[in-house]
């Protein structure tokens, strides 16, 4: 009973069933698609194996797909990589000719309408960097600040602007229409800078998937407040966000959109370099455990691995070395009372009024197991907010919010039969239990769900089943259907 999330990026090193499997077995709850590299056909082929994993594991399995955004990039060099100097003067401009060691064309009008002088571009992740001069349509004058080479096609991207660019470009509408034909769960965002980019992807997504923002642009954090609000969950984008502002800047800013995302009840998830050295070498540094370890600390619903597990040499010991970082650091008697310390106490509603009291029984009886029964997927995120003591099994009839809850933290979900009455929800959550192995030797069960059944937001029920009464109920023919 794991309560941290593992995400798993798959790629040519993870494209068979059998390391889907494997992934699968060894942590992984969510799979991400990254549509930055691949063809429609790898997706669609690396979905179904997916599936066929899901079957035959008897769990649901998450699928995300992360969307490409739009990408900003230089033009082509006349000659290869020309070097510059710090200090030298260089030029952006609209001139479609090949570029030199003095200028290049940079084919996005909405730089030089959005860039002043002082500001930067930064090309190639940062390695080469430059400060405006003076800045017009045609053409951006700079300074350069580092030495280095420039060569064709390098990414751009301008700090300090905000850049009216969309967060879906045509080829982003292009493969979300894909995945959501496919029937993914969760679609991550790049570029959001505001809620309206949100607002905007949600207009084509409905209720098909749920919706994750990545925080990797400076602008995205003055506004986070509304793009959370729009959003169903949140990804700490540490690697753009440590080349578009200071790295030293960036573990404050994980906290701080950890702690909003935690209070709000939405997921959150922690990607980038985690365990970046496996991508060649068979164990992690001791320096990338403490990072997984401090964000488990923290309260994550989820960490991720990229190149690790999608390119790297040892993409299932990559996924175990981080499910045995994260049991250790959830087995630490400090972990529970950090987590406490970074969260937020409970608001004056119905759902979390139910939390606390799951909280608050949790340390009067021994219990097993908080069972929620929900069709929206909403009550177990609100008494996951909390980070209960008590371990949360979500019952429901919905495959789909079954897979999406795989993010959450501390949540193992399974499909069930519909419910009707209050007695059918209980006996469902024995049936449960006990098809899940989990242990009830002298333990309650506590049951919260919304009567009236399937209305969203009307969680008002608790009820707690003593062990004599799962006694009796387990003899009963159930009602589950896993």
């Amino acid at each position: 009973m794991r309560s941290t999330k593992i995400v798993a990026t798959l790629g040519p090193a993870s494209s068979t069933e059998a390391i889907i499997e494997s992934l699968a077995i060894a942590g992984a709850n969510v799979f991400r698609l990254n549509f930055s590299h691949g063809s429609h056909a790898d997706h669609a082929s690396r979905h179904a194996m997916i599936r066929n994993v899901e079957a035959r594991l008897g769990r649901p399995l998450g699928i995300l797909i992360d969307l490409q955004g739009p990408k900003l990039r230089v033009g082509k060099f006349a000659e290869q990589a020309p070097t510059l100097h710090r200090g030298h003067e260089f030029v952006f401009d609209t001139n479609e000719a090949p570029g030199n060691g003095t200028r290049v064309h940079l084919p996005h009008p909405e730089i030089f309408s959005a860039v002043s002088p002082g500001d930067r571009l930064l090309v190639d992740d940062g390695k080469m960097q430059f400060r405006v001069i003076s800045a017009d349509l045609e053409r951006i004058v700079t300074c350069v600040e580092t030495d280095g080479c420039i060569s064709d096609r390098k990414g751009v991207s301008v700090p300090e602007a905000r850049l009216s660019i969309p967060a879906l470009s045509e080829k982003d509408k292009t493969d979300l229409a894909f995945g959501l034909s496919l029937g993914v769960d969760w679609v991550a965002l790049s570029f959001v800078q505001c809620a309206e980019d949100v607002i905007e992807a949600r207009a084509l997504i409905g209720e098909r998937a749920a919706i994750v923002s990545k925080i990797e642009k400076p602008q995205a954090l003055e506004n986070i407040v509304d793009i959370l609000d729009a959003s169903d969950g949140l990804m700490v984008a540490r690697g753009d966000l440590g080349v578009e502002m200071p790295p030293e800047d960036v573990p404050a800013v994980q906290k701080h959109l950890v702690q909003l995302a935690r209070g709000t009840g939405k997921p959150v998830i922690v990607a980038t370099q985690m365990l970046e050295s496996m991508t060649t070498a068979s164990t992690p540094t001791r320096a990338e455990a403490s990072d997984v370890a401090t964000a488990v600390y923290d309260g994550v619903d989820a960490v991720m691995l990229s190149a690790e597990s999608a390119s790297g040499q040892f993409p299932v010991e990559a996924v175990q070395f981080m499910s045995r970082i994260i049991d250790k650091t959830e087995a630490d008697p400090l972990h529970r009372r950090l987590m406490k310390a970074s969260g937020t106490d409970p608001v004056a509603d119905g759902t979390d009024a139910i939390g606390a009291a799951i909280q608050a029984i949790s340390r009067t009886l021994p219990v097993a197991v908080a069972v929620t029964y929900t069709t929206t997927g909403g009550t177990p995120l609100r008494v996951a907010r909390l980070r209960p003591s008590a371990s949360i099994l979500s019952l429901g009839p919905r495959i789909e919010i079954a897979r999406r809850l795989c993010l959450a933290w501390g949540v193992m979900a399974r499909t069930s039969a519909a419910a009707e009455t209050t007695e059918d929800v209980v006996s469902l959550a024995v049936s449960a239990v006990q098809a899940t192995g989990l242990n009830t030797s002298n333990k309650a069960v506590v049951v919260a769900s919304g009567v009236p059944f399937g209305l969203p937001g009307s969680t008002n029920l608790l009820r707690v089943i003593l062990p004599a009464e799962i006694e009796r109920l387990a003899t009963q023919e159930p009602m589950l259907a896993c």
